[in-house]
């Protein structure tokens, strides 16, 4: 268990980082020439923003707890609350699991300290 409270999130936020990312794909259909690298590097922002949250949430569990527990948040602030619940789930649920996972590593550590 304590390898899964380990390498879980770790591994969640890269597929995480990727799954949005995947997102980015659209600027080819809908671009042609300088505006598809223009739109592909807005669109690759917010991948690259939660790239950085992994990466520094990989040393430290609280702090990864914070960071994902504040894209959780902050995604469902950003869109507001008048959509249907799949749209939060598709996006908050990840980062809040993530972020949970985080925190559950850092409680198994602080236990067995």
């Amino acid at each position: 268990m304590n390898k899964f409270l380990f390498w879980g999130p770790r591994v969640l936020s890269i597929m995480f980082v990727v799954f949005l990312g995947l997102f980015s794909l659209d600027s080819f259909a809908e671009f042609n020439g300088w505006q598809t690298i223009l739109a592909l590097a807005i669109h690759l922002v917010i991948p690259a923003v939660v790239l950085l949250g992994a990466i520094i949430a990989w040393k430290k569990d609280l702090v990864g707890t914070a960071i994902f527990f504040f894209f959780s948040v902050y995604y469902v602030g950003m869109t507001g609350l008048g959509h249907h619940w799949s749209w939060y789930a598709s996006i908050s649920g990840p980062a809040l699991l993530i972020g949970i996972l985080y925190l559950a590593n850092w409680f198994q550590n602080k236990k067995l300290k």
